[in-house]
């Protein structure tokens, strides 16, 4: 299969979430992976990134980036490398930007979770159609990790 296992996120996880919007499942992940764990959350805007910083208050396992995920050298030095990238974005170069960061974040043996929406890649296309060509990418993709 081509995405993670969402199971794979789990106590003491170290979490990189592109496109972390507020809503539940950033605080999900964050409850699931205790103080022990960490979740970098991704968001470009600045002015939702305020609201992100502000959960970040009260989530001390909450690392806000405010920065665009497409652009993972401008945040490299900020995050060591995890154990699961989740992507939660509307974008049809979402693949492209998982394997930017999986290169340059994902440890040997992690995992990542891509959450594919279809009408945001093409909404000329049948969902099923996007899920199978989005899978092909992945499989096409090299996962490795960077080499320290």
């Amino acid at each position: 299969m081509c995405s993670g296992n969402i199971y794979h996120i789990k106590p003491e996880a170290k979490v990189l979430y592109l496109r972390a919007a507020l809503g539940t499942t950033l605080s999900h992940v964050s409850d699931i992976i205790g103080q022990q764990g960490l979740v970098c959350a991704v968001k470009f805007s600045h002015c939702p990134g305020c609201d992100l910083i502000n959960l970040a208050k009260k989530r001390t396992n909450i690392i806000p980036v405010i920065e665009d995920a497409q652009h993972s050298h401008k945040y490299h030095k900020l995050i060591a490398m995890v154990d699961v990238i989740f992507a939660d974005m509307a974008q049809p170069d979402q693949t492209q930007i998982v394997a930017l960061n999986a290169h340059t974040f994902l440890c040997n043996g992690g995992h990542f979770v891509i959450s594919v929406k279809p009408n945001c890649i093409d909404f000329t296309a049948s969902p099923k159609a996007i899920f199978v060509s989005e899978v092909k990418r992945c499989n096409r993709r090299q996962w490795s990790p960077r080499s320290s």
